[in-house]
């Protein structure tokens, strides 16, 4: 069945990846950080040795081979069930362990913020997507794969339509907003023409443009009518996407978590706060929602930890180590 019942823990998203080699009771024996995982961009094998070479130095930590009882694997880019089902049987053939779990790398937020795998997460930093899970194994979920399936927000899309918004105020096409200044000063540019021809240009990498969502948070923080109106758009897809999972699940008439996590959301900005807060008591007035900090792979080991049949002792004793 594996190594003595080490367990190894696998959250992979497309900037970063965080590992963890976990031990019966909940001790974190080795853990590492590698880079992003991008199979759509490098290929799944490649993708794989780079995971493989984070995997390597968290068992070294440990003092420990690469052989596991169990690998949950939360994992970016695996937005589909089909790609789940490729993503476990090419991990399976690294020989690791012959149980592997993936799961889209939105499962390992919900799971951190929760003590049992109940209730709805929505994530937002550079996307957006969101998630529902039951105790029994149900699952809600949505393809997330950008517009062709319907998604709305996160972080670069909030960008993009900052920019879309500011360019039409400096050349007439749209009403005036604050943000055709407010993006350009960002880089230290006086008009959005400016910034139109630095960003085509490649002197203003393309993905700085994730920069320009806070001064989005900012400009409507100070009253700027468009920009607000993009943080209520915001609004609405969380409470959209929260209430349709919930409605899956049968959770909208019982009290039910709603997590929220990603760098947008974690950064608790209070009009959008306020605003989600207020359109879900409407959707879902039983919905208790919370905010999640801790480290997604901890979801990726709790979802080891139940794998494994541990207790909530050992699940206490991992989120102290994470604490």
């Amino acid at each position: 069945m594996g190594l003595n019942g080490v367990l190894l823990a696998i959250d992979a998203g497309n900037s970063k990846t965080d590992v963890a080699v976990v031990g019966r009771g909940g001790d974190v024996l080795g853990s590492a950080r590698g880079g992003g995982f991008q199979p759509p961009v490098v290929g799944v094998e490649a993708a794989l040795d780079g995971l493989a070479e984070t995997v390597g130095r968290a068992a070294s930590e440990a003092g420990l081979p690469m052989s596991f009882a169990h690998v949950s694997a939360c994992l970016a880019n695996a937005d589909l069930p089909v790609e789940e089902r490729e993503l476990t049987s090419a991990l399976a053939a690294r020989g690791w362990s012959r149980s592997v779990q993936v799961r889209n790398d939105t499962f390992a937020i919900l799971r951190a913020g929760l003590d049992e795998p109940r209730g709805v997460a929505v994530v937002c930093g550079a996307g957006i997507n969101c998630v529902g899970m039951l105790p029994d194994g149900r699952t809600a979920r949505f393809p997330a794969i950008g517009r062709i399936s319907g998604d709305w927000g996160g972080g670069s899309g909030l960008a993009e339509e900052a920019l879309w918004f500011a360019a039409r105020a400096e050349d007439g096409r749209g009403e005036p907003t604050e943000l055709a200044r407010a993006l350009p000063a960002h880089f230290g540019l006086e008009t959005m023409y400016a910034l139109i021809e630095a960003l085509h240009l490649g002197r203003i990498p393309f993905g700085r443009r994730h920069e320009l969502t806070p001064v989005l948070f900012r400009t409507s923080a100070e009253g700027d009518a468009v920009a607000r109106s993009l943080v209520h758009r915001l609004a609405e897809e969380v409470v959209a996407l929260s209430s349709v999972a919930l409605g899956r699940l049968g959770l909208l008439d019982e009290e039910a978590p709603v997590m929220l996590g990603g760098s947008v959301l974690a950064a608790r900005h209070p009009e959008l706060d306020d605003r989600i807060a207020e359109l879900l008591a409407v959707k879902a007035p039983k919905a208790v929602i919370g905010v999640v900090t801790a480290p997604p792979v901890l979801g990726a080991a709790l979802f080891a930890l139940d794998a494994w049949g541990e207790g909530p002792d050992a699940a206490a004793r991992l989120r102290e180590h994470y604490s």
